[in-house]
């Protein structure tokens, strides 16, 4: 051994030799969308870590899947067992590792397959609540985790709920969009002589944001509320311009509105914080790795001079708050815009920062589970290999996501 060895770097260069001698390992990363996301709400963000993994670990074969379209009726966060949601995605799982186990010469029900579960909104919370229920339906506390699940990766999934801002800034922006259609509207009765443009109905504010009336949808139905300018309104030039502006107006609010009438309970605080202690505890006693990123929108004087998040964060002093992971996007013009395009590249300028951030934590997972600590040089020398994957041009993607 020479002066500059370590015995860890020793160990790392034996593992990895034994490795090599052994079948590849099986990695399978399921991709589950959230709250009214369909199969393409990754875009290529799945092929794009897939090929990176592939990449920077050695002997390992990746697969990343997408849990098919789901839809949960009622509340998501009752007792996990006894949710559908949670149920279905459980008996999906179980049956997709058996099969991948037996096709890649394992034996189904072996418990060779790694499995990382990767949410996106509400996606997480699914995981989130699936992870503890195989975790919970183990015989007893010192049994094996089954399917074996080495990571748990939530992107802007309001585990402690979605910030109150959200709210208001889509508000803001509504009122926003109603001045300039109102602005409009003066020009347009100004320039025929006509009057009232400006006056409002008597004991009505000029404008009031409020959530869609129930059982009504659509602009139609609820854009006098949305940005009521008195009879100004009936201007077509006006009403042109409004009808321009309708989704801008109206589906910030209503996606945040819905949002909360999805799953209601996230006004659940202790449920929520005991999630968080759950995921926690996981990741300590079973090495089960818990990450949550979260789109951070910088500071944008003088409209906003504070950073901005979809989600609430955990306090700095909570044990939790080391799990939660920044996913800057300087891009998006709110919450709401830089959550749907988390992996949109034309619409999010972290999105390669992400996808090394998400590559990197898949990969110490894997290490972990294979026993292996590596040097700094090594970790080093496979985030220069992984920038570079990142970044490569990938054959058969409908719209490519490659670096220009």
């Amino acid at each position: 051994m020479s002066s500059g060895d370590s015995p860890s770097e020793d160990k790392s260069t034996d593992s990895l030799a034994v490795i090599k001698q052994l079948p590849p390992d099986l990695l399978l990363i399921v991709f589950i969308h959230g709250f009214k996301g369909t199969d393409t709400t990754f875009k290529n963000f799945p092929s794009r870590i897939e090929h990176v993994l592939t990449e920077i670990i050695e002997n390992l074969k990746v697969e990343c899947i997408l849990f098919p379209a789901y839809e949960t009726k009622g509340q998501l966060m009752e007792t996990p067992l006894q949710n559908a949601a949670v149920e279905h995605f459980a008996d999906w799982l179980t049956t997709l590792t058996v099969q991948r186990e037996v096709a890649n010469g394992q034996g189904g029900g072996a418990g060779k397959t790694k499995i990382v579960l990767c949410g996106h909104s509400m996606g997480g919370l699914l995981a989130a609540d699936a992870l503890l229920a195989f975790v919970n339906s183990r015989p007893d506390k010192n049994a094996p985790l089954w399917p074996k699940i080495i990571a748990c990766i939530a992107f802007d999934t309001p585990y402690l709920g979605l910030h109150p801002a959200v709210f208001k800034n889509s508000a803001t922006k509504a009122v926003e969009y109603a001045g300039a259609a109102r602005t409009v509207v003066s020009d347009v009765f100004s320039l025929f002589g006509k009057k009232g443009a400006s006056s409002t109905v008597s004991g009505q504010p000029p404008l009031a944001i409020a959530a869609p009336p129930t059982g009504e949808s659509g602009w139609g139905k609820w854009a006098p509320a949305a940005y009521a300018v008195g009879g100004a309104l009936v201007a077509s030039a006006a009403a042109g311009t409004a009808y321009y502006r309708r989704d801008d107006i109206g589906s910030g609010y209503s996606w945040a509105t819905d949002h909360m009438n999805y799953v209601r309970n996230l006004w659940d605080e202790e449920a929520l914080r005991k999630r968080m202690r759950d995921l926690n505890d996981v990741q300590v006693h079973l090495g089960v790795t818990f990450r949550s990123f979260y789109t951070l929108l910088p500071p944008a004087p003088p409209s906003f001079s504070s950073p901005r998040t979809f989600v609430i964060l955990p306090q700095r002093t909570s044990p939790t708050a080391a799990h939660f992971l920044p996913a800057i996007n300087h891009q998006a013009v709110d919450e709401i815009q830089a959550h749907t395009n988390m992996f949109n590249p034309r619409s999010n300028d972290g999105y390669y920062q992400l996808g090394l951030d998400t590559a990197k934590i898949i990969r110490e997972a894997v290490m972990a589970a294979r026993g292996i600590t590596e040097s700094g040089d090594t970790e080093a020398r496979k985030d220069v290999e992984a920038a570079a994957a990142m970044e490569e041009t990938l054959p058969d993607q409908v719209e490519s996501d490659a670096k220009p």
